[in-house]
Parts: C-alpha cells; structure tokens; sequence
C-alpha cells in the first residue's frame, strides 16, 4: 500500500514539473511576441500581424486556462487520495487493537478456566470426610459451582464482546476493500488526466510553431510593402520638386497683388471716414422722415383695424352663418371590454370636412364644414370656434349650440372638465383677453346669466329660487330684440367669478340617470353672455350676444327606459328639438312665415337665429354599432342645418362719428407708409453693412501689414 501511494506521489510530483515546464515555456513565448512586436512596430506595418498574434495569445491563454483548471483537478483528486489513505490507516490502527484487546481477553480467560479446572480436580482428589467435614466439603462444593457459574457468564459476555470486535474487523475490511477500490478510480482518473495533459503540450507546441511560421511569413510580407512604400514616397518627391519650381511664378504674382493691397490697406481710413460721415448724414435725414410720417402712420393704423373688423365679418358670413361641426365622441374601456366595441364610423385622410358611416353594409358620406375625430383635444375644437367668439365683441349676436343623442358629450364640448375646459370657459377667457387689448381705447362690460328649459318652462339657474318660472317677452325699447324680466345677470371681470358663476349654475341644473346615461341632462341649458363696449375717443357703441347652448340628449323613448317623469321630460325634450327642426326646416325652404313660438328653446334663440347673427352647430355623434340609428339622425339633421341661409341686416352699433373714407384708399396710403418705413430701415440695415464690412477690410489689411513687416 505504502508503495502505491509513494507511486501516487511521484505520478503527481511529475505532473507538477509538467506544469512548471508549460508555465516557463509560456513565459518564454510571451517575451518573444513581445519582442517580435516591439522591433518590428518600429520598422514596418503590422496591422494585420498583431490581430493575427493577438488571436494566437487569446488561444493560449485558453491553452493556460484548460491546464490550469485540469491542474487544479489533478489536485484536488491527489487530496481525495491522500484523505482516502488517512482514512484507511486510521482503521487499520483500530483493528489492529481490537485484535490486540481480544487476544489479551482470550488469554486472561484460559488462565481463570484452567485454575478452575485444577481447583475441582483438587477438591476430586481429596478423600471423603466425617459428616460434618463432608458437611464443610458440600459447602465448599456450592461455593465452586457458584463460581463456576459466574465464571462461565464471564465468558459468554466475552464472547459476545469477541462478536462484536469481530463484526467491527468485518466493517473495517469492507471500508478498507472501497479505499482500494476509490484509490483504483483515482489513479484511471490521474492517468486520464495526465493523457490530456499531454495532449494540451502537443497542441501547445503545434500553436507556437504555427506562431512562428505566421511570424516568418508576417515580417516578410511587411518587408515587401515597406520597399515598395519606400519606392511610392521617393516618386511623390520627387513630383513635390517639380511642383516646388512651378510654384515660384506664381509667388512672385502673389507678392505684386501683396504690394498692391498694402497701397490700398494705407489709403483705406481715408475712404473709411468719408463713407462713415456720409452714413450718419443720410441716417439724420431718414429719423427726421420717420418722426414725421409718425402720426400719419398712426391715424392709418386707426382706419386699418376697422377695416380689419369687416374683413373678419365678411370672412365669416362667406362661410356660411350657419356653420356645422361634427365631433365623434371616443369610445369608453367599458365599451372597448365589450362584445361589440367596432367603430362604425371613418374619416377622409386628406379632407377634414367628411365622415363616412357604415349602416347595413352601405357606406354614407356625410359633408360638413369640420369633423373632429374622438382624439381631437378641446382646445382644438375652440380653436376653430373663436373667430365667432370675437364677433360679438363686435356687436354682432353668436349662437353655439351642441346637439346630439344622450351620451354622445354635449355637455363635455360645452362645459369640459376642471383640469380641461369646454368652450364655455374657454370663451370667456378670450372675451377677457380680447377685451384686456382693446382697454386703452375701449371701454366693456360683460355679463352672464344662466337658464335652464326644463319641461317648456324656463328657469333661472342663478337666482335664489331656481323654481321660479320666466317668461319671454319684446323689449319695450322698439329695437324689437326679445328679453326674459326677471332673469339675474352677473357682471364678471376675471375668470374667478366665471368659476362662482359655473358652479351654482351646475347645481341648480336638472339631471337624472336614464338607461343610455347615468347623468343625462333633462333640460337645454343657455349660458347668455352679454357685451357692451364703449369708445370714448370716437363715441362709437357696441351690443352683441353670445349663446353658448348645451342641449338635453334627443333619445328614442323606448330605447332610453324613460318612465313617470323621466317619460314626461323625454317628450318635452323630443318635442323642443322637433320644433328646432321645423325652424331649421322654414329658414331653409325660405318660408315667410318662421315658427319660432312653437316651443320655449327657439323662441328664446330666435335673435340668434334670424337676421345677421352668427351661429355654430356642434352636433356630437358615437361611434358604435348601437347607437348607430341616432348618429344617422343626427347627422342628416345637420346636413339640413349647413344649407340654411340667413338673411342679411345691420348689426347693432351706434355710431357718433359722421367721418368715413374709403377701405380701399385706407389700406394704399397705409401700405405706402409702410413701404416707406421698410425703405428707411433697409436703408439703415445696408450702412450697418458696409461699416461692418469696412472694419473686416481695415483688421485684414493690419494683419497683412504686421505680417509684411515681420
């Protein structure tokens, strides 16, 4: 045994002397690539080599790994070997004693049994007594056999103690038998490994002399290309030589264009400071011009926004007074989570104004004059309302009005949200800002005031008993305009009271839930603002309305689950939108006779309706399967409402001023002192050039002075 572990031993102390072997060579290797690299980078290109060489050092370094790791291998197994043996000596020792410890009480044994022996064949040998010496010897006898007795339970207890010691020596030879068969594995394993180890030096050697023969053959191609290099840059001096007499020509012509400019450089403060008094001359002249033309240019800016103010009116009635948008609701995630949430709806990539619609496998195309697809923002939609906005500034009367079935979002174009406002806020905060500009030279007051139709009564949302009914009367002035006595007016002045107003206007409103809204509004709500200016440099007037309306939903009755009074105020709704539709219906046929006192909604918008005033529809349709029939109505009622022409008639101003004069002369004399003005700056701008350019010459000619000098 001692002799195959020293084998072990002196297998695994060759295995190191390899590895110390492979580890000097490798070192040696790496010098001479470091040297070869070093003396031929400073003589030749080696690009190509040094990938080449760098792909050979990434290889053995692999090479290194794989033996390292199958050295660490080796050793780990030479520890496995050497605690085997540990473990086998140790059982050897312990059988060994147990051997020793069972001997020494065999022996002990055979010595108690033999003097027990000649003890009874003693007391057999003496001869027979009187009674009471065989008395003494019967006593003696009991005493033997107990001791005889203890004796052999001695000896049964040793024996059981010689099983026990012989099963742990059985034990021991099993484990000593899998030592063996352990150290047999180890040693197929070290001869494995020894095997690859070999096989790793014999790949190792081929790379290197592979490495050398790359080498050989990188160094004398380099030394190929470094000739014919050599050979290209000896040609090209030779043609910088060539190029260096024919240069000399020219530098004589560049040194007489140098003499030249140096004369010109010398005389140029002179031109400078000539150019420079003239410039400040005609800028004297051009100032006086302007502060002249000043007012001039002042009174025709006056002229130039009335004129503004027709173009913008005339600009709006030609396209159309009665202008309809289109605005597709987007569908909610509860509709997207249903069975049926497909969009019935499509809109034209190159023009706005179309909205087709699929209905029983027919498509319709509907023209109106804007379509705002459901991801159109708010403040895109209020940007193509604001011109009819500012028109009332101009004392015209502007309705906007939402129509639509319930749930389509009237009131959410109208109204908004908190963080996102409708066109009610937004408009008011354009009517301030419009105002805010226009404040030095005129003077406003805006008022609101809030009503509800609600079952053809009309109600005051803003007074302090919102039950109370009003009625719709002419105003006694002659001028033949319709106001409600009664009806509470607010005087706003900056956007939080616009918010005061709002907020008591919505509690005062009706709203109930119905099968196609949980907040569906039972009535049409009016949000009436007012505008009176005053110009008090000219005296001039202004009057105009605005009506922004949001109407209750129309709605089929069966459809809506209306029952009680949600019934009673579905038909009052229904029949108030039939009424709007025979108006829309009259105005459009041009009938003499416009019935506007049918119903409570058109009596109360008929100023709105009629003559010069301004008004938007802003019809709200879904997009889904369901609600498909009341997007068809909707949408052939506002085709109807586009063709309406209203007739034409003065609006509402009161003018002082007996001047007037001609737009057309207005804007000629406006543009011919703005092209005046553009002259004198254009003027001004060419003399800032020139200095500026004069100034560049001057610091050119100074550093081709020194330059000369030097």
């Amino acid at each position: 045994f001692r002799s195959s572990q020293l084998s072990r031993r002196r297998g695994a102390t060759d295995l190191e002397k390899q590895l110390e072997l492979l580890v000097v060579e490798n070192q040696r290797l790496k010098q001479e690539l470091k040297s070869c690299r070093s003396s031929e980078l400073q003589s030749l290109d080696v690009s190509r080599w040094e990938s080449q060489a760098r792909q050979r050092e990434r290889r053995l370094a692999e090479l290194e790994r794989e033996l390292l790791e199958k050295s660490s291998r080796a050793e780990s197994l030479r520890r496995q070997l050497d605690e085997s043996t540990r473990q086998l000596d140790d059982g050897r020792r312990q059988l060994e004693e147990a051997r020793r410890r069972q001997k020494e009480a065999e022996q002990k044994l055979s010595l108690r049994l033999q003097e027990c022996e000649e003890e009874l064949a003693r007391q057999a040998a003496t001869p027979p007594r009187v009674k009471y010496v065989t008395h003494t010897v019967e006593v003696e006898s009991a005493d033997s056999q107990k001791a005889l007795a203890e004796l052999q339970t001695k000896n049964a207890g040793l024996q059981e103690q010689l099983s026990v010691q012989r099963q742990l020596l059985r034990e021991l030879e099993t484990q000593l038998h899998e030592s063996q068969r352990t150290c047999a594995q180890l040693r197929t394993q070290i001869l494995v490994y020894e095997g690859e180890m070999e096989r790793a030096q014999g790949q190792l050697e081929a790379e290197m002399q592979n490495l050398e023969e790359e080498k050989n053959r990188v160094i004398e191609e380099a030394f190929i290309r470094a000739e014919s290099e050599m050979k290209a840059v000896h040609e090209n001096l030779a043609g910088v030589r060539m190029n260096l007499l024919s240069l000399q020509p020219a530098l004589r012509t560049l040194t007489c264009d140098y003499n030249c400019l140096k004369r010109q450089v010398q005389d140029f403060p002179f031109m400078l400071d000539k150019a420079i008094t003239e410039a400040k001359q005609e800028i004297c002249q051009v100032i006086s011009e302007v502060s002249s033309t000043n007012q001039e240019l002042l009174r025709k800016y006056k002229r130039e926004m009335n004129l503004r103010k027709k173009c913008h009116n005339e600009l709006v009635r030609l396209k159309g007074n009665i202008r309809v948008f289109c605005r597709v609701r987007p569908v909610s995630q509860e509709e997207q989570d249903s069975a049926d949430a497909r969009t019935m709806l499509s809109f034209d990539s190159e023009d706005d104004a179309v909205l087709y619609l699929s209905n029983k496998g027919k498509i319709m195309t509907f023209e109106l004059d804007k379509v705002f697809a459901p991801q159109a923002t708010q403040e895109e939609v209020f940007q193509e309302v604001q011109s009819l906005v500012t028109s009332c500034i101009d004392g015209f009367n502007v309705c906007i009005f939402a129509y639509g079935q319930t749930g389509s979002g009237k009131t959410y174009t109208m109204e908004g949200v908190v963080d996102d406002p409708g066109i009610n806020q937004r408009a008011l905060r354009l009517l301030f800002s419009e105002v805010t500009e226009k404040a030095p030279d005129w003077d406003y007051k805006i008022t609101v005031s809030m009503v509800e139709i609600y079952n053809e009564t009309l109600r005051n949302l803003l007074g302090e008993n919102p039950t109370d009914k009003l009625d719709i009367k002419m105003n006694p002035d002659g001028s033949g305009q319709l106001y409600v006595p009664g009806l509470t007016e607010f005087t706003v002045q900056s956007p939080e009271d616009i918010n005061r107003v709002f907020e008591l206007g919505h509690m005062n409103r009706a709203t109930a839930c119905t099968n196609l809204n949980e907040h569906s509004s039972r009535s049409h709500a009016l949000l009436i603002i007012t505008v009176s200016g005053f110009n008090s440099a000219t005296g001039n007037r202004t009057q105009g309305k605005l009506n922004l309306v949001d109407l209750a939903g129309s709605e089929r009755i069966a459809k809506s689950g209306a029952e009680g009074s949600r019934l009673r105020e579905a038909q009052c709704i229904n029949k108030s939108l039939s009424a709007l539709g025979d108006v829309i219906n009259a105005l459009r046929s041009k009938h003499s006779h416009i019935p506007f006192r049918n119903s409570r909604l058109t009596y109360l918008l008929q100023d709105s309706l009629n003559g010069d005033s301004k008004t938007l529809m802003m019809v709200q349709v879904s997009p889904l399967p369901t609600n498909i029939s009341e997007s068809v109505c909707s949408l052939k009622f506002a085709q109807r409402v586009r063709s309406v022409e209203l007739s034409s008639s003065s609006s509402r101003r009161h003018e002082n001023s007996s001047t007037s004069s001609s737009p057309t002369h207005d804007s000629v004399e406006v543009t011919g002192a703005v092209s005046d003005v553009t002259t004198a700056y254009l003027l001004i701008c060419f003399i800032v050039f020139l200095k500026l350019l004069s100034a560049t010459i001057f610091n050119i000619g100074s550093k081709m002075l020194r330059t000369n000098n030097s």
